[in-house]
């Protein structure tokens, strides 16, 4: 039987997505490694990070991407909120990882039953939404539900994929700087989905490969 063994820094979009891959597939078969979380990775990051991937992922507390892609300290810059709604600052956050940190991968995860998709699917069926800062977040999946509903998809993990690939349009649409470094090359940014019960991340985007 073969060693398992840490993964290398990566520091392309294509070695970034392979490394992630690769992570995932260990925590789905159960030979995490739990690669940088030792004394040593935590003294070399004091003045300095360079992660491999930016992870813009939905707030759900079951989809801890170190953990799911088997990662550690300094290795993901993470950014999430319910149902991976775009603002401001999650757009400020991102381009910080990828202009100053020159991150060369943007993963944007979502995952099958979420919550979030599910509630603002019933406030576009109801027409009741939901009070408080909620609203925001439902309001800002409508788009993403209507659109599903024009592609003739109304079921929930449905309706997360279109939204996961809607997501990876806004973050070019609404970042100059991030269109900007798709179109040289240097980031690449991937929709992926992930299955609660299996642990797999799976690819829904074209693959940059």
């Amino acid at each position: 039987m073969s060693e398992v063994t840490a993964p290398k820094i990566a520091r392309t979009p294509a070695a970034a997505l392979d490394d992630l891959i690769a992570g995932n597939e260990r925590f789905v078969t159960g030979v995490s490694v739990h690669p940088n979380q030792d004394a040593a990775r935590r003294a070399t990051l004091v003045d300095a990070q360079a992660p491999k991937a930016v992870l813009f992922g939905c707030s759900d507390s079951r989809l801890a991407a170190e953990i799911i892609f088997d990662q550690g300290l300094g290795d993901l810059f993470v950014v999430r909120t319910a149902g991976h709604v775009v603002g401001r600052e999650v757009l400020g956050s991102i381009e910080y990882a990828v202009s100053v940190l020159h991150t060369p991968l943007i993963v944007v995860l979502g995952h099958n039953s979420c919550g979030a998709v599910q509630a603002a699917r019933e406030a576009e069926a109801t027409g009741a939404s939901p009070t408080g800062h909620l609203r925001a977040v439902v309001d800002a999946l409508i788009p993403s539900v209507e659109l599903s509903a024009a592609r003739g998809v109304t079921d929930v993990d449905g309706i997360v994929d279109v939204h996961i690939q809607s997501t990876v349009d806004q973050l070019r649409a609404n970042s100059a700087a991030l269109a900007g470094a798709v179109y040289a090359g240097t980031c690449a940014i991937v929709g992926m989905s992930y299955q609660l019960d299996a642990g797999r991340a799976r690819l829904i985007t074209p693959d940059p490969r």
